[in-house]
């Protein structure tokens, strides 16, 4: 096995307690810790994110360009929904505990809880999860390009992507007062069975950090 550790070194860390390492948090029901080699640098090709939500509460879309995703649920229940770019179909897959989803490198998703108190490991095979965020890519790309690439009116669009909270990571923002669709009212159904993907073989400068090294300032 070869490895870029130093073993020897005094610095050299085997444990450490993610409960001190929080990424994102909305509430002291929604928030999400990180375990990476920055946390504890014996780490090699394994990272971690611990996440917690109440009902409803979203995971937003996103993709990790460095990383592979494997979701297990340890508590409460969530939907895995994940963009097959071979398909263009959108996947999704509901899971209580003991049960997993995998989210190959680089494919677009996202995790809605489905029951309060909603524990999810999110396991990666890299020593830092990179990620790219939905509400970064529609806040940050420039308006008058999204107007004229998909021939839209662009003041109306600058107005729709007005709310939209950069780095959400768990949403609906807090404070939303958005009016609900006969959609969202109905019961949230998965629009494919439930069933399991099998782990599939396969930029952007934004890796998570911590201590906080955050491109747009706090996440709080």
């Amino acid at each position: 096995m070869s490895s870029n550790i130093d073993y020897n070194s005094p610095s050299a860390a085997f444990t450490f307690d993610v409960n001190k390492s929080t990424l994102f948090k909305k509430d002291s029901r929604n928030y999400i810790n990180i375990l990476g080699v920055e946390q504890l640098n014996t780490l090699e090709n394994t990272s971690l994110l611990d996440i917690f939500l109440s009902k409803d509460n979203v995971i937003e879309p996103h993709y990790h360009q460095n990383a592979a995703e494997l979701v297990y649920c340890i508590a409460g229940a969530a939907t895995v929904s994940i963009l097959n770019p071979f398909t263009k179909k959108i996947q999704n897959y509901p899971i209580k505990p003991g049960q997993v989803a995998n989210v190959p490198q680089g494919w677009w998703h996202y995790e809605v809880a489905t029951e309060d108190d909603t524990h999810l490991l999110a396991i990666f095979d890299a020593p830092t999860p990179e990620v790219i965020l939905g509400s970064d890519i529609l806040k940050f790309t420039p308006a008058n390009i999204m107007a004229h690439t998909y021939c839209l009116d662009e003041e109306q669009w600058k107005k729709t992507i007005a709310p939209i909270v950069p780095t959400t990571y768990i949403g609906p923002a807090k404070g939303c007062n958005r009016v609900q669709s006969a959609t969202d009212q109905a019961p949230y159904k998965p629009t494919m069975p439930q069933q399991y993907m099998k782990p599939c073989p396969y930029p952007y400068p934004y890796p998570y950090r911590y201590p906080p090294m955050y491109p747009y300032g706090t996440y709080y």
